[in-house]
């Protein structure tokens, strides 16, 4: 009789981004660059908003909520990865494997739900600017980070619950430098046809539910904008909204690109490459989107390095 959920694996071997030990030395200068940067910027964008009550606004509370999403996010997959650039063989338990997936999935999913509610918040201040006040209120912000969070922890149950059901019999190698879910299937011996439809249908519904928020948003805005008069309004309406365009951009780009494509053509090679981008660089590339790009943020930074060094 086949023996079925059974899980005869106890640990994973990740063959990582490379194998060349010339390439390790440089690969690991650059993602821990890459990380501290993500760390100084997001917590430091976090800080910064709460040391100063001029951005104590609905938008900057979305945006502090996405820097913390962003500082754990990276911290899920880079302390690992620089650590084996060190280690012959990279192993990491079943255990562990499968926390590091449902955390990786839950924070990906609720930085999609807050980019979202970043998009509705833009929509109201700028379509509807005398309701703004009445409809992002207080609470209104926090049910909607809530609702982010507890909608990443539900789209991520579903995947790791059903990745605990399959049955892994070896090998146990893993082409990736962390546990994502499409590698692990191809290491399964079970069969994952209920996997593969839960990531396509169950994700897919998510982003596309999160994707058109965005796109209608914007849609309500546009118009909007174009019904300003003057050129100056238009501009400053517009500069409202482009760090947080190119930010989704960004996010959905990357997560389109390695997700929504036939099982058929799905490549880990590839999906190493992009998997980079979405995990590390994107968290490290959003403090400084919003940052360059926001009058606001670099006065408040302005005043806050001034009263660092006069206190000093």
């Amino acid at each position: 009789m086949a023996r079925e959920n059974i899980t005869v694996v106890t640990e994973f071997i990740l063959l990582g981004l490379t194998n060349r030990s010339e390439l390790k030395v440089v690969l690991f200068v650059l993602f821990l660059l890459i990380y501290l940067i993500s760390l100084v910027g997001n917590l430091g964008m976090l800080f910064l908003i709460q040391i100063t009550p001029k951005l104590h606004t609905p938008m900057y509370y979305f945006l502090s909520s996405l820097s913390l999403v962003d500082a754990c996010y990276s911290s899920v997959f880079a302390p690992k990865m620089l650590l084996n650039f060190f280690v012959k063989q990279e192993i990491i338990s079943f255990s562990a494997c499968i926390l590091q997936y449902f955390l990786f999935v839950s924070l990906l999913t609720t930085e999609g739900f807050l980019l979202a509610a970043m998009a509705y918040d833009r929509y109201v201040a700028i379509a509807n600017p005398l309701l703004y006040t009445v409809a992002m209120t207080k609470i209104a912000c926090v049910v909607l980070v809530i609702g982010s969070c507890v909608g990443g922890v539900i789209n991520s149950l579903t995947h790791t619950i059903g990745l605990l059901k399959l049955s892994f019999c070896g090998p146990n190698v893993i082409s990736h430098f962390f546990c994502d879910l499409p590698p692990l299937l191809k290491l399964s011996c079970s069969d994952t046809s209920l996997n593969e439809l839960l990531l396509l249908v169950f994700s897919g519904v998510i982003a596309m539910i999160t994707f058109l928020t965005v796109i209608i948003s914007y849609v309500f805005i546009v118009a909007a904008i174009l019904r300003i008069r003057s050129a100056a309004g238009r501009r400053k309406a517009f500069s409202t909204c482009a760090s947080h365009l190119t930010a989704v951009t960004l996010f959905y780009g990357s997560i389109s690109f390695s997700y929504i494509q036939p099982s058929s053509q799905y490549s880990l090679e590839q999906e190493k490459v992009v998997s980079v981008f979405y995990t590390l660089v994107i968290p490290m590339l959003n403090p400084l989107i919003y940052s360059l790009r926001n009058k606001d943020v670099k006065g408040a930074a302005k005043r806050a390095i001034e009263m660092k060094l006069i206190s000093c």
